[in-house]
């Protein structure tokens, strides 16, 4: 049976990839993961009893751990998820995210490319490796336009540099030994399972217990939304048919500022959870200092995945939200073990840094 190996798999967005990759696929699947603040089995309990699933803890950054697996499992391809992801977490120590996200990929990519190396040839043709990346990397945009995939790279943010930094290696790996290597950007994700230090699960928390919601700036910073499943699916079909060497842009074609957002987010609460005693929940935003080196807009061109690989969005942006919602509403056991980190109590990314 075929296999595909999932680094970085108990996250957000990999235990949404892996879950479906089970529901809908024949391969088996196997997690890496080093299960950080960011990762953890019980975002993989719906697939933990399918005797196609396999767990390993580990991190991508030791190639003992990650040439160990390729050489037990012989996956046919890896999707690389592994990454530290939360841009307020970069500024305030961004040589972490150099290490997980620059040498962690590297170290992944050299332990690969072994590996591909020495496979059969028609194994060999069929291998992938699949790096999943952000729209961060191109920078920010005016009030028009789309990032596509030829914009070119302008990061920001010590994440978005990290995350470009690996993305120019994982085309390097492919330009220079051959690598069979697919690389997407895709907008901002939401959806269940997606950590509280992130914007739509902290601001559903916050409303619930009555706290302040903090809108960094005026609130008028414009992000473009993807549903947590329709992106996953966009990944299955560039695993699937993206032709080798080529890049893949994922939005969600839904802008909104995060002051409509949170606005938003407010009323369906509210809605779904009459007579809280803070309604309306609106009363509760509050604007904070703006992140430094804030982008002001974010907006993906998805025109090629869409004409070459058939895929658009199936979540309208309404009901993926709501969905959202009620899922931390009937979830509140996994949010109490989420919240556990005591750096999601506090503001991160004032721009301090590691020496300062």
């Amino acid at each position: 049976m075929a296999c595909v190996l999932i680094t970085g798999g108990a996250g957000f967005i990999g235990s949404c990839f892996a879950s479906m990759s089970l529901e809908e696929e024949s391969s088996s699947v196997v997690v890496l993961d080093k299960l950080t603040y960011a990762g953890c089995r019980e975002n993989l309990a719906p697939i933990e009893d399918d005797p196609r699933f396999h767990f390993v803890e580990g991190d991508i950054g030791d190639s003992k751990t990650v040439s160990s697996v390729l050489a037990e499992y012989q996956p046919r391809a890896i999707v690389n998820f592994a990454a530290e992801s939360h841009v307020d977490r970069s500024i305030d120590s961004p040589e972490e995210f150099v290490q997980s996200n620059v040498v962690g990929t590297v170290r992944l990519l050299g332990a690969a490319l072994s590996y591909w190396r020495q496979l059969e040839e028609k194994e060999a043709e069929q291998f992938r490796f699949l790096h999943v990346s952000t729209d961060e990397v191109y920078g920010s945009l005016g009030p028009s336009g789309a990032f596509t995939e030829e914009t070119a790279y302008q990061p920001n943010s010590p994440y978005a540099a990290s995350k470009a930094s690996s993305d120019h290696f994982v085309r390097a790996y492919h330009q220079t030994y051959g690598l069979p290597t697919v690389l997407t950007n895709c907008s901002n994700n939401y959806g269940p399972r997606q950590l509280p230090e992130k914007l739509i699960p902290l601001v559903i928390l916050n409303v619930l217990e009555g706290k302040r919601l903090p809108v960094y700036g005026d609130g008028l910073q414009v992000r473009d939304w993807l549903y947590v499943e329709d992106h996953c699916r966009a990944l299955q079909l560039v695993l699937a048919n993206g032709k080798v060497g080529e890049v893949f842009n994922v939005g969600g074609d839904c802008e909104l500022t995060n002051l409509v957002l949170v606005q938003t987010i407010c009323d369906i609460v509210d809605r779904l959870v009459p007579h809280l005693p803070h309604s309306p929940s609106r009363d509760l935003i509050e604007f904070v200092e703006d992140r430094p080196g804030h982008d002001r807009r974010y907006a993906i061109d998805s025109t090629k995945i869409r004409r070459e690989l058939g895929w658009q969005p199936a979540c309208d942006f309404a009901a993926g939200l709501e969905q959202t919602v009620r899922w931390y509403l009937e979830s509140r056991d996994w949010v109490e073990n989420r919240m556990n980190d005591a750096s999601l109590h506090k503001r991160l990314g004032l721009g301090g840094g590691e020496n300062g």
